[in-house]
């Protein structure tokens, strides 16, 4: 999926080689978690992982090293407990604590999701124990964009001389899952350092794959009781933050700037009336509230005994009542977590859609920036045509639906921390021309709507918000219609990936190159090769395949609407060269899946060869081959980008397009072979049949 972002795990197949080229996310290292295992009980060894070493290095490279001790160990829980358990499931209470990384958004989250046990199995699989099948291999399960990923570690953990763990750890000092979670959490983003800053929304996300809502709570909605009591009883999880601050433990116990997990509220009946209570824990596993409803308030003897009994708990364990009054004085902002999003609409308990799109701002081609800019190139963004439908199941329909729109940026590198976020937002405007939702021609998907579209038209949501977040997310109710979504950069020219989620009760979404129009344009085709071939397949759901020649004959026959005169010529070594490539199950085929991943690279490399080649010869000379390598986000050096050019050029180091777009397969799928195979980034070890 080529568009670009907005701006002020079941045992999972592995991915093969190709099927995500075109991401520059550099996605996180696959481990069969269940081969390694038995590789090691049958070489009676315990696990040691390469990939994310006992080393500094795993740790990180800035400000946490000067919090370590001198003298840093590594070591296994059988090393540092005589009876180390992984995890104990009849603890009801919240028991780990924060260690010297300034995690808090993250085990404020973790802790959330102790209370929903068959979330938490998901992200933490409950067979794995330091007695039966014991090889000192671990895995846990992340929401990684759109996936659900295995991360696999080694229990390797840092500790003091004195065997105190120095990042996560439990109340119980032979519950050792928190530990190897949040190394595992480390490994997904680069380091333990690459933990140090972060919001309790993204974490959340990542152990749940759900939707936020944030509150603010400064202009808290008039029901937020009733928002909190809904939340609490569905399949929720619940995190807020406090305010900045100069001070770290202010006078009233609470922590500045520091995250704490919603663990439960209460109504209670005082002598002189009801009273909201909010209950919260602080990750620290100690500092508590010292307000009003805190374990020594006078609050609790206007209770009845049983009620004082039942509730209050007087233990520095980092958990605490406090009022809802207070808790909107003196807090931020709450995340509410859901696994579905009709916590915010009248709908609950209602069937949602869900649907996921991925997406990329490129320079010069899809990174148009905000409206905000005028720099009139808004129009260039990604456009997805979303159609809002009624749902046939409401008694009467209502003129309105819940829709949840979210972008998420992809950080483009290995490590969490090393490049800010940029500014996202969107913007969603009502298709007022009565566009078709699917094109008639195929080649009008190609089309996005134009400059002018945007200049007389207002957004449906007139105040855009870019932040410089993971993820931007927001509530509409709309009216059932056909709508734009414009995902954007704040600034134009700015580079990344994205993933777009848009739920409902009922709608349909395409991109400017996909949905029914792809099955049209298949169909058309497909069905030609059908005749000329009498192909065995019926029809297209029955997933034809098409060989080298059938290939050469469908791109020389496609007509190119928005590029006149444009005519391609594909030999057919190109095409056998390109099977080769694309060809993921070596069936000597192309399917159609295979098929899209190839003709989205085509419109993208099209796009990009036409702009570089300023000529208009049809050709890029070495100078131009260069920049247009560029323009694609790929880094070659000259001598690279010299050697293909001999390989794919004429005799005069000309590069036709059908040359070129053999050239950047090759690039991209060996850049994305070598980022499978390499252990440390520099080089990889190849077997013979590799």
């Amino acid at each position: 999926s080529m568009p670009f972002l907005l701006c002020l795990k079941k045992k999972k197949t592995p991915v093969p080689l190709g099927r995500s080229i075109f991401q520059k996310h550099t996605p996180p290292i696959q481990q069969n978690y269940q081969a390694l295992l038995e590789s090691c009980l049958k070489n009676k060894c315990l696990f040691t992982d390469d990939t994310f070493p006992a080393h500094i290095s795993s740790i990180g490279t800035g400000a946490l090293l000067k919090k370590l001790p001198r003298n840093l160990h590594w070591k296994r829980p059988h090393a540092l407990h005589k009876s180390p358990v992984f995890y104990a499931a009849h603890r009801k209470q919240p028991d780990l604590c924060q260690g010297l990384v300034e995690n808090c958004w993250f085990l404020a989250a973790l802790e959330a999701l102790t209370f929903h046990q068959d979330i938490l199995a998901a992200v933490v699989p409950q067979n794995q124990s330091f007695e039966r099948k014991y090889a000192g291999i671990f895995h846990f399960r992340f929401w990684h964009f759109g996936e659900w990923i295995d991360v696999v570690v080694d229990d390797l953990l840092p500790v003091t001389e004195a065997g105190e763990l120095l990042f996560v750890s439990s109340v119980y000092k032979n519950v050792f899952w928190g530990a190897l979670l949040e190394k595992a959490y480390a490994k997904l983003y680069g380091s333990y350092e690459d933990l140090q800053i972060g919001q309790v929304s993204e974490a959340l996300v990542d152990f749940t794959g759900g939707v936020n809502t944030r509150i603010k709570l400064a202009e808290a909605p008039p029901d937020l009781w009733d928002i909190l009591t809904r939340a609490t009883y569905s399949r929720s999880l619940m995190g807020c933050q406090t305010h900045l601050g100069t001070t770290k433990v202010l006078k009233n116990g609470l922590v500045a700037g520091h995250a704490y997990t919603v663990t439960g509220i209460r109504k209670v009946t005082c002598q002189d009336g009801p009273e909201n209570l909010v209950r919260l824990r602080n990750p620290w596993g100690k500092i508590e509230w010292k307000g009003d409803w805190s374990d020594s308030s006078y609050k609790w003897e206007l209770l009845s005994p049983k009620e004082k009994i039942l509730l209050r708990k007087k233990k520095d364990d980092g958990e605490f009542w406090m009022s809802l009054r207070d808790f909107k004085i003196h807090f931020v902002d709450l995340v509410i977590c859901k696994l579905t999003p009709d916590l915010m609409s009248q709908e609950d308990g209602k069937k949602w859609m869900y649907s996921l799109k991925s997406g990329r701002w490129v320079k010069g081609s899809t990174a148009g920036g905000s409206l905000g800019f005028y720099n009139g190139n808004f129009w260039m963004n990604p456009q997805y045509w979303l159609n809002v439908l009624p749902v046939e199941d409401s008694k009467k329909s209502p003129s309105t639906c819940s829709v949840v729109i979210s972008l998420m940026q992809k950080h483009s590198t290995k490590h969490r921390n090393r490049a800010p976020h940029l500014f996202i937002g969107f913007s969603l405007y009502k298709n007022t021309l009565l566009l078709p939702f699917f094109p008639e021609q195929y080649q009008e998907s190609n089309r996005k709507l134009p400059p002018g579209f945007f200049t007389r038209h207002q957004p449906v949501n007139k105040h855009q918000v870019f932040l410089d977040e993971r993820e931007v997310t927001h509530d509409f109710h709309l009216e059932p219609c056909v709508y734009i979504i414009v995902p954007s950069t704040l600034e134009p020219q700015q580079e990344s990936e994205f993933i777009l989620r848009v739920f409902s009760r009922k709608h349909e979404i395409v991109d400017r190159y996909e949905g029914k129009i792809w099955e049209d344009f298949f169909t058309k085709h497909f069905e030609q090769e059908k005749k000329n071939q009498k192909l065995k397949f019926s029809s297209i759901s029955q997933n034809p395949e098409i060989n080298a020649v059938q290939l050469q004959r469908i791109l020389n026959n496609i007509s190119w609407r928005n590029f006149q005169s444009f005519h391609l010529n594909f030999s057919l070594d190109s095409c056998q060269g390109i099977l080769a490539l694309l060809d993921l199950n070596a069936t000597g085929t192309l399917s159609i899946q295979e098929f899209r991943v190839l003709w989205k690279r085509l419109l993208f490399y099209l796009e990009v060869f036409q702009k570089r080649d300023t000529k208009r010869s049809g050709k890029l000379d070495l100078v131009e081959l260069h920049a247009a390598v560029q323009e694609t986000g790929i880094s070659l050096s000259n001598e690279v980008c010299n050697l293909m050019a001999i390989r794919y050029g004429d005799p005069e180091l000309q590069i036709s397009f059908e040359s070129f777009v053999c050239f950047m397969l090759r690039v991209e799928i060996m850049g994305e072979a070598f980022r499978n195979l390499t252990q440390d980034g520099k080089g990889i070890y190849l077997r013979e049949s590799e």
